[in-house]
């Protein structure tokens, strides 16, 4: 789950995908997988380095706070989740039975309507070993450079030397999957997954917002989920850390879990924590005051 070395990370003041402020801080990460996660596997923190100035731990099963052992540390919860998953191992059918009436309407929907912008058919190619990672990868980056995740969150495709020889040797060890979708030949989205483990992982992902229209995202990870039923080699589909509509649409389980901050508690941490802990209230005030009906209202006319 860590490999008990710090990194300098930012804490982030944060609304939706722009970054307002940040504060850097040298930390441990010891990240749950979705394995860990299922057996309720208490958390084991390494030892803190001496210039560390604390731990960040995600997809901590929600009901293990309160046991966590915070070392005297300052604490504070960032956020709150539901980790969700499929299970590939009760079938596709089975899988498919599990959706809404209305979201099995919409994956048919959504498959015709791109089959019609590309001729009549769907053009979804596979990319599950080494040699085929190679293609895949400068047509995914295309892709990713158009992205929201790419120019907003930071969290396209790398394509760093680094970052690309490790995918080609997780394909290589058969412990990676990608897709691409493409309209007249040109790519539009992207999925690169990678294994943790049984489970494999929503690791990259991305479509060409120019293309919004047509759902090729969506698509793509319908067909996605159809080639892990059939190929057997992983347990489940983690959709890994923070929650979206298409993940609750699409999984078949979820388990609560948070984003711990563990600092040392120096004055300077503490003004942090007591910094952050002001700026989420303030964000979660203004959400519940957005759904005031007045405010609601009001916001319609504004747009008008």
């Amino acid at each position: 789950m860590a490999d008990g070395a710090a990194r300098r990370l930012p804490l982030k003041f944060q609304i939706g995908a722009r970054t307002l402020a940040t504060i850097p801080r040298r930390l441990v990460c010891v990240s749950f997988s979705l394995d860990a996660v299922l057996a309720a596997t208490p958390p084991i923190l390494p030892p803190l380095p001496g210039d560390a100035d604390g731990y960040l731990v995600t997809s901590l099963p929600a009901t293990m706070l309160a046991g966590l052992d915070r070392h005297g540390l300052l604490a504070f919860v960032r956020q709150r989740y539901v980790r969700y998953h499929v299970d590939l191992a009760a079938g596709e059918a089975a899988w498919l039975a599990g959706l809404s009436g209305s979201a099995r309407s919409g994956i048919k929907r959504k498959a015709k309507k791109l089959a019609a912008a590309n001729g009549g058919a769907l053009d979804i190619r596979r990319y599950h070993d080494a040699a085929a990672f190679a293609d895949f990868h400068p047509l995914a980056r295309a892709v990713s450079a158009t992205t929201y995740q790419e120019k907003l969150l930071g969290s396209g495709l790398p394509d760093d030397v680094a970052s690309v020889r490790h995918s080609e040797s997780l394909a290589g060890e058969d412990r990676l999957r990608a897709w691409l979708a493409f309209i007249a030949g040109v790519p539009v989205a992207y999925l690169c997954c990678t294994a943790d483990g049984k489970s494999l992982c929503y690791t990259y992902v991305g479509h060409d917002p120019a293309h919004n229209e047509l759902s090729p995202g969506a698509v793509l990870q319908v067909e996605a989920m159809r080639d892990l039923f059939a190929d057997g080699r992983f347990a489940r589909f983690d959709f890994t850390e923070g929650e979206g509509q298409h993940k609750r649409q699409f999984s078949t389980g979820g388990t609560a879990c948070v984003d711990v901050l563990l600092l040392r508690p120096t004055l300077g941490n503490r003004a942090t924590v007591a910094a952050l802990r002001g700026f989420d209230s303030a964000i979660a005030l203004a959400k519940r005051a957005a759904t005031h009906p007045a405010l609601t209202k009001l916001a319609k006319k504004i747009r008008r």
